[in-house]
């Protein structure tokens, strides 16, 4: 969880599970990750063993159990845990950088920007390239602060929605009684 393997072993390791240049590298890794998994743990310990002990004597298997039972009581949990991946993975433009470079429509938006604005500040250099139509200039700093307001919008729109999930997720597993 603290140590990673390294960028050339996990490249490789995407690539004989045939991630790369797929949209299944930004789920899969994120999705399968040490912490979420301890934070998914947490909350199925903090469940009243009651639930599965009734049902079991009621005929039910393990996975009728957790399929009916516990799962669907996981929603907080399960709604955490894909918020914390789709933030992770809407911030990241390295992994697509690495793993979809070959392929456009598989880039993100944070990628497109990164190259928009490596490509403002390759052009910087001259300040006739900067004028406007309007006369007023153009900098690579107006650029960026309007490039974290277009990638931050659609985040701050669906965190209200899923806030009732994400506040439930993570103050139920550190509540013991």
């Amino acid at each position: 969880m603290y140590v990673n393997g390294g960028m050339i072993p996990v490249f490789l390791l995407y690539r004989n599970l045939h991630l790369t240049n797929t949209f299944w590298v930004y789920v899969i890794p994120g999705a399968v990750s040490a912490f979420n998994m301890l934070v998914l743990r947490t909350y199925m310990q903090g469940l009243p063993d009651s639930l599965e002990e009734s049902a079991q004597l009621d005929g039910a298997g393990y996975m009728t159990v957790f399929i009916k039972i516990i799962s669907p009581l996981c929603k907080p949990v399960y709604a955490t845990v894909a918020l914390f991946v789709a933030v992770g993975q809407w911030n990241s433009w390295f992994d697509a950088m690495l793993y979809n470079r070959m392929k456009d429509e598989y880039t993100t938006l944070q990628y497109e920007l990164m190259k928009l604005l490596s490509s403002v500040m390759q052009q910087s250099g001259s300040a006739d390239n900067m004028k406007a139509v309007s006369g007023n200039a153009i900098t690579p700093t107006s650029i960026r602060a309007a490039a974290t307001i277009v990638t931050m919008l659609p985040i701050v729109c669906l965190y209200p929605f899923l806030q009732r999930y994400f506040v439930a997720g993570l103050t139920i597993g550190g509540v013991k009684e």
